[in-house]
């Protein structure tokens, strides 16, 4: 019976039966490790070139995971896979034997794990293959693979069994393949500008260095309220103020807020903080992160980048640069400092369809803040046409709350946020390092006294003397949303955070 329609649960009693029979053989099916000279890519960069019907004198050993498998009477071909590639095997009675052949032909299946040892050649067709002398069984697979042909197309068996994912689907190992490059790449270039990577706590007294719902958690020894950080940002100025003159952490941070396509709750971000420097010289730093980013994974003039039925072309080098007050003007008709003032009326925003009020979970309906109708407007109006690199400057210090404000004009701050095919990548600021004026923003910000004490510590480290300083945060899963292509954040990251299953 053909094991693909039978039900799973009899085809795990079948394979665990076969498990018995190869312990009672005495041979072990999980040894503990296994010595090989090639992986599977290697094999075919060697000998891709090799004429058909010719067979190399080389011996290789290799490894992978069986995905496919053909038997034509006294002999087996195979397509093995692992990390690198796939490859196909052909074993031989005649050259195993006939027990070794048994075995295989009765006790191995699709999904268990071999080492082969053997020579290369090349078919009657052109496919390199290993004539496999020796093989040995590396780990029974009890349960088996999706059904390859049409690979595993539910969102949310891939997000939930990865591994199957990544087994079946290439494109999926890929995407990863480029996210490792793309992290590494911006480490690679920090690092040769002489910046240093620290670690800071993720379990915090109090959340801060953002403006966003926090995950809380209880520490049982001492007793006490924690919280998952939603920016390592204050404690990395904190540094700053300690002598570390150019740092950067990459790692994780956490909002407990929506999830949809754009937003996981636990993210992954690099924060940089550079003395002496302000949002020009994180502008500067941003490009060539960006573009080294790029080469990492070989895009070299432009990406193209698709999202709702959309294709944006991005040309890499296009870099544009916007004030937030301009691109009002121009896409809002009504100037910011308007809604700053709070001098908008109901019938404007009902004019501009935004919504003056949200719905707590209890069903209580509160207005919304300022900051909160601002980005509203913002992400109808202006968002959709920031389809190039391009960096919105100079926001109002009601909006940036760790921004250093313009001396020559105070009501903004020299802060940007970068945007790309209309997603927000980056943001940074000149570092505000006055502590009366931090103080005074902070009161303004919120009256939550706990929040307030954290706050309070991060003041204490300013009175001691910041220097000027820029500071950078990269979104790392929307960055490598564009540069891979991808329109959901859980295709980036390897475990996307899902509901529990019951």
């Amino acid at each position: 019976m053909n094991e693909k329609i039978q039900p799973i649960q009899q085809i795990i009693d079948i394979r665990k039966e076969k498990l018995k029979k190869i312990l009672e053989k005495g041979i072990n099916p999980y040894p503990n490790s296994f010595k090989y000279n090639y992986d599977i890519f290697n094999i075919i960069t060697k000998y891709s070139d090799i004429s058909i019907g010719e067979e190399q004198q080389e011996i290789i050993t290799t490894k992978g995971r069986i995905i496919l498998r053909r038997e034509m009477g006294k002999s087996i071909f195979c397509t093995i896979q692992d990390f690198s590639g796939k490859i196909q095997i052909y074993l031989k009675k005649d050259v195993l034997g006939d027990e070794k052949f048994k075995f295989f032909i009765e006790l191995v299946d699709i999904g268990d794990l071999i080492g082969v040892t053997g020579n290369v050649f090349k078919t009657k067709t052109g496919e390199l293959t290993i004539n496999v002398k020796e093989y040995i069984l590396l780990c029974k697979s009890l349960r088996p693979l999706p059904e390859k042909w049409h690979g595993l197309k539910d969102q949310e068996t891939r997000y939930r069994q990865r591994y199957l994912d990544l087994i079946t689907n290439h494109e999926v190992k890929e995407i990863f393949l480029k996210r490792s490059k793309i992290i590494n790449t911006i480490r690679e270039t920090l690092n040769k500008k002489g910046f240093i990577e620290v670690e800071t706590p993720i379990i915090q007294p109090l959340p801060g260095g953002a403006v966003a719902r926090p995950f809380k958690t209880y520490h049982n020894a001492l007793g006490e309220e924690f919280y998952l950080r939603i920016a390592p940002e204050l404690y990395l100025k904190m540094l700053i103020v300690g002598g570390m003159e150019k740092i950067y952490e990459l790692g994780k941070s956490f909002r407990n807020e929506g999830i949809d396509r754009y937003h996981n709750p636990e993210f992954t971000m690099v924060e940089i903080y550079q003395a002496y420097a302000d949002y020009n010289d994180m502008m500067e730093l941003t490009k060539e992160i960006f573009i080294n980013c790029c080469k990492a994974i070989n895009h070299k003039d432009e990406i193209i980048y698709t999202d709702d039925g959309k294709d944006y072309i991005i040309q890499i080098n296009n870099f544009q640069k916007f004030s937030l007050e301009e691109l009002f003007n121009k896409y809002v008709q009504i100037p910011i400092d308007e809604f700053i003032e709070e001098k908008v009326s109901q019938e404007i925003y009902k004019k501009l369809n935004i919504e003056i009020y949200e719905t707590l979970p209890n069903g209580e309906k509160i207005k919304k803040s300022k900051k909160t109708l601002i980005d509203n407007i913002f992400e109808k109006y202006i968002q959709p046409h920031l389809i190039q690199p391009t960096f919105v400057i100079d926001y109002p210090k009601e909006l940036s709350p760790l921004a250093k404000y313009n001396f020559n004009n105070k009501k903004i701050t020299e802060r940007f946020e970068f945007y790309i095919a209309t997603k927000e990548i980056a943001n940074a600021y000149s570092e505000l390092n006055d502590p009366i004026e931090q103080y005074e923003r902070f009161l303004q910000q919120t009256d939550d006294e706990e929040k307030m004490a954290m706050n309070l510590e991060f003041i204490t480290a300013l009175e001691y003397g910041m220097p000027p300083t820029g500071g950078l945060g990269i979104g790392i899963d929307r960055l490598c949303m564009i540069l891979t292509n991808t329109n959901s954040i859980r295709e980036v990251i390897l475990f996307p955070l899902l509901k529990t299953l019951k």
